[in-house]
C-alpha cells in the first residue's frame, strides 16, 4: 500500500507539471508548475551544495544560448517597433521555470524509485493521460463534479463551456492534444525497443490501453492528438517489420496482444456510438475527417477550412519579414497559426532561431539516446506539423531529459540512492 501510494503521489505531481492549471484562490498569473518550479529550484540548490559546485551540461549550456539568443531577438523586435508585446522576449522566463520544474519532477522520480529512465518516465506520462481523458469524461458526465472543479481550478473554462468541450483538470484544446501527441511517441517507443517491455504481457496490456484511450478520448478533448496518434503508429510499423510485411518472432507476442486490444478498442467504441448520442457526437468530432471521408468522400474538418479560409495572414512589408512587429498577445492578427504568428512577432530572423533551437533539442537527444533517434525524430516533426495549426512548443518534454540527465550523471545522488528497493519493474 505505502509503495501505491508513492507512485500516486509522484503522479500527481508529474501531472501538475506536464498539464498545470491556476486555482481560483491563488493570483491569475500563478499555476502549479510555477509552484513546483519553485521547489525545483530549491532542490537544485540543495544538490549544488552538496556538489559544492553547480554542474550544467554541455548541452544544456547549447539550448540556453539559442534561448538568450531568441529572447533578445525577439524583445530588440518589440523595442523597434515601440510595443510593449513580451510575449517571446521573456522566453528565457519560460525556459528557466520549465528546467526548474522539470528538475523537481525528476528528481521526485529518483527518489521514489532510486532511478530515472525514459520507460519510468513514459509510464508516469502515460499514467497522466489516461487520467485526464477518464477525468475529462467524468468532469462532463457528473454535473456535480464539474462545477467542484470549475469552482476551484481555472483554465479557461468558460470558454470551454461555450464551445462544448471535453476538458480534464489543466487539459484541453491544442495544449492537451500536444502533450498527448508526445505521450503516444514515447509509448510506441518502448514498446518497439525494450525487450523488457515486450516479453511482458501485463507491461503491454498496461501501455495499449492507454495508447487507444488517449487516441479516442484525447482526440474528443483535442484533434490535434491525431498527429500524434499517426505519427506513433506509423513509427511502431516501421519497428515491429508490419509496414515491410514482416512479422518478426520477437514481437509476435506484441502483435498478438496489439490486435486483441484494437478489435476490443473498437468493439468498446461502436456499442458506446450506438447506444450514447452524446458520446455519439463527441466520437464524430473527434474524428470528423474520417466521418466526412466516408460519408462523402472528402477528408476535411471544420477547423481545418476556418485555418486554410481566414488564419494564413503574412507580413506586407520586407521590415516585418525580417525582425517582425512585435505584437504576438490578444490574436491581434486573427490567427492560430504558430507560422504565421511566429513570424509576424520576431520576423524570420527570431523564427529561424527559434527553430534551430528545436532542431538542436533533438538532435542532443538523438544521438545521446541512439536507440530512440526515431522518436527524437518525430518529436522534430511533431513541432513543424503542429505550428501549422498553433504556436505550441514541446519544449516541456525536453527539459525533462536535460533534467534526467543532469540526476543520472550526479554521482552523490547515485550513492544515496543505489539501495533503494523500488525500481521501474514494479511500475
Amino acid at each position: 500500500m505505502g509503495r501505491i501510494l508513492k507512485i500516486l503521489g509522484i503522479g500527481l505531481v508529474v501531472s501538475l507539471f506536464y498539464f498545470s492549471f491556476g486555482v481560483t484562490f491563488l493570483p491569475p498569473n500563478i499555476n502549479t508548475k510555477m509552484i513546483i518550479a519553485l521547489f525545483g529550484m530549491l532542490t537544485a540548490v540543495y544538490h549544488a551544495i552538496q556538489n559544492r559546485s553547480v554542474k550544467i551540461s554541455r548541452p544544456l549550456l547549447g539550448a540556453i544560448g539559442f534561448v538568450v539568443l531568441f529572447s533578445i531577438i525577439c524583445f530588440v523586435s518589440s523595442d523597434y517597433n515601440h510595443t510593449d508585446d513580451l510575449s517571446y522576449a521573456t522566453y528565457f522566463v519560460s525556459f528557466a521555470v520549465w528546467i526548474f520544474a522539470a528538475y523537481a519532477v525528476c528528481t521526485l522520480i529518483k527518489w521514489g524509485h532510486g532511478v530515472i529512465n525514459l520507460t519510468l518516465l513514459t509510464f508516469y506520462l502515460a499514467g497522466v493521460c489516461f487520467t485526464q481523458c477518464a477525468l475529462a469524461l467524468l468532469i462532463d458526465s457528473i454535473p456535480a463534479f464539474q462545477q467542484w472543479v470549475n469552482q476551484y481550478i481555472d483554465q479557461g473554462q468558460d470558454f470551454l463551456l461555450e464551445v462544448n468541450r471535453l476538458y480534464g483538470i489543466g487539459a484541453s484544446l491544442d495544449n492537451a492534444g500536444v502533450r498527448f501527441s508526445i505521450v503516444l511517441i514515447m509509448m510506441a517507443g518502448i514498446l518497439s525497443k525494450e525487450q523488457a517491455i515486450r516479453t511482458s504481457s501485463w507491461s503491454i496490456i498496461v501501455l495499449l490501453t492507454g495508447f487507444f484511450t488517449i487516441i479516442i478520448i484525447g482526440n474528443m478533448i483535442s484533434r490535434t492528438t491525431s498527429t500524434g496518434a499517426g505519427l506513433a503508429i506509423l513509427y511502431l510499423m516501421w519497428n515491429t517489420g508490419i509496414v515491410r510485411m514482416i512479422i518478426k518472432p520477437n514481437f509476435f507476442k506484441f502483435h498478438l496482444i496489439f490486435g486483441f486490444m484494437l478489435i476490443l478498442a473498437l468493439l468498446i467504441t461502436t456499442y458506446f456510438y450506438q447506444s450514447d448520442s452524446i458520446f455519439q457526437g463527441q466520437i464524430r468530432f473527434a474524428f470528423e475527417g474520417f466521418f466526412n471521408w466516408i460519408e462523402y468522400g472528402e477528408w476535411r474538418t471544420g477547423s481545418t477550412d476556418k485555418l486554410n479560409n481566414n488564419m494564413w495572414v503574412w507580413p506586407t512589408d520586407l521590415k516585418t519579414w525580417i525582425i517582425g512587429t512585435g505584437l504576438f498577445d490578444n490574436w491581434v492578427f486573427g490567427t492560430d497559426i504558430g507560422y504565421c504568428r511566429l513570424i509576424m512577432y520576431s520576423g524570420l530572423v527570431g523564427f529561424s532561431v527559434f527553430s534551430l533551437f528545436f532542431i538542436y533539442n533533438a538532435a542532443v537527444f538523438a544521438r545521446k539516446y541512439r536507440q530512440y533517434s526515431h522518436m527524437f525524430f518525430l518529436f522534430f516533426v511533431l513541432t513543424f506539423v503542429v505550428w501549422i495549426k498553433v504556436s505550441t512548443d514541446i519544449f516541456l518534454i525536453y527539459a525533462l531529459f536535460y533534467c534526467m540527465d543532469i540526476l543520472r550523471n550526479n554521482k552523490t545522488l547515485n550513492q544515496q540512492d543505489e539501495n533503494r528497493l523500488l525500481h521501474t519493474r514494479y511500475i
